[in-house]
């Protein structure tokens, strides 16, 4: 075991959500062990969540941030996988039982007793601190290689936005070559999951209540078709028409549509996360023998899959790479959906102990 050290980086104190410079010490490292230097670190929109407490579980002080990227600095006597120098990343979770049902399907983030990486409490009593920080150190298991030809700063919000949307693509079954897959929302999370559904040969529509995001959608991202969802005679003439739908909104937003356009049998899966209940219409489930259902991203196995299938394909999210100190600008700018489509800090170059 190595001794605490010290580590800094920014934290919201309280529910206003403001971060500011903080110091503090990672958890004694073991011999399952990797310790890196962050480099990277993706702004995922439960980190806004997370500061400003609306999920009603934060506590403080809080240093977010689960799209983690970095290189090894050190690993412990057992550790099997990595060496120093290492290319790496960590994601939502930093530990689990390891031995229940979800952890043996090698679904740890389905496990009962999961750590998150930030705001939770680790297996020695301590906080768990995210990647707004210098140094990062987690067990082996929860850490993955990131291939060479993956730039770090674009990988970065694939260990949140990317596994969130790929794993629910294959537990489903709508990876399949020629299917039809609605992508509700064209943000961090949706974009990626355009991605991911088109180097799967599917095709891919694009619902949002943006119309001027079809130009971006179909010519940039690749997707074959849009459909503003507030225009009902577009979403009329689509009908029945989609195998299934990942929906990405964590707003407010209607779910009859979107029954409306999915095939018999057809799928709606959630993966946003809204902070009020949404209306749920069973008579349309009932009608077509739909399913509406949710993912909460996927396991390590997983995870790891995810990363090489997106370094083979070329499969990288669109980023705006910022400073530290323009957090709180972003976290303001994330609220209001103003980025495209995942803010990723320069932790390497800005952060620094005087900042």
């Amino acid at each position: 075991m190595s001794n605490p050290r010290k580590a800094f980086g920014w934290a919201a104190s309280d529910s206003s959500g403001v971060l500011s410079p903080f110091s503090f010490s990672r958890r004694e490292s073991g011999e399952r062990d990797v310790t890196f230097k962050v480099l990277y670190c993706g702004i995922c929109h439960s980190d806004l969540h997370m500061a400003k407490n609306e999920w009603g579980f934060s506590t403080y002080p809080l240093v977010p941030g689960h799209e983690i990227v970095g290189e090894v600095t050190e690993v412990g006597s057992n550790v099997q996988k990595f060496k120093v120098g290492d290319k790496v990343g960590v994601g939502g979770v930093v530990g689990a039982c390891r031995s229940c049902d979800s952890c043996t399907d090698h679904l740890e983030s389905y496990c009962p007793k999961l750590i998150l990486t930030y705001g939770a409490k680790y297996y020695d009593g301590t906080t768990t601190y995210g990647g707004y920080s210098d140094i990062m150190v987690a067990d082996e298991h929860f850490v993955v290689r990131i291939p060479d030809n993956l730039p770090l700063d674009c990988a970065a919000p694939l260990l949140c936005a990317g596994i969130t949307t790929y794993s629910p693509l294959r537990y489903f079954g709508l990876d399949k070559p020629g299917m039809h897959v609605g992508v509700v929302g064209l943000g961090g999370l949706g974009h990626v999951a355009v991605k991911f559904a088109k180097a799967m040969g599917v095709k891919v529509t694009v619902i949002s209540t943006s119309p001027n995001k079809k130009e971006e959608a179909i010519k940039h991202l690749g997707a074959d078709s849009f459909l503003v969802s507030h225009d009902q005679d577009q979403m009329q003439a689509a009908i029945g028409t989609m195998d299934g739908i990942i929906d990405t909104v964590s707003a407010q937003h209607p779910l009859l549509p979107l029954i409306g356009v999915l095939k018999s049998h057809g799928k709606l899966v959630m993966v946003g996360a809204p902070e009020k209940p949404l209306e749920l219409p069973v008579f349309p489930l009932l009608m077509g023998r739909k399913m509406v259902a949710g993912s909460g991203g996927g396991g390590m196995k997983e995870t790891q899959e995810m990363i090489d299938f997106a370094a083979k394909h070329n499969i990288t999210a669109d980023i705006e790479v910022i400073p530290i100190d323009y957090l709180n600008t972003a976290m303001e700018r994330l609220a209001k959906a103003d980025v495209r489509y995942r803010f990723v800090i320069d932790i390497g170059n800005t952060l620094k102990a005087s900042s």
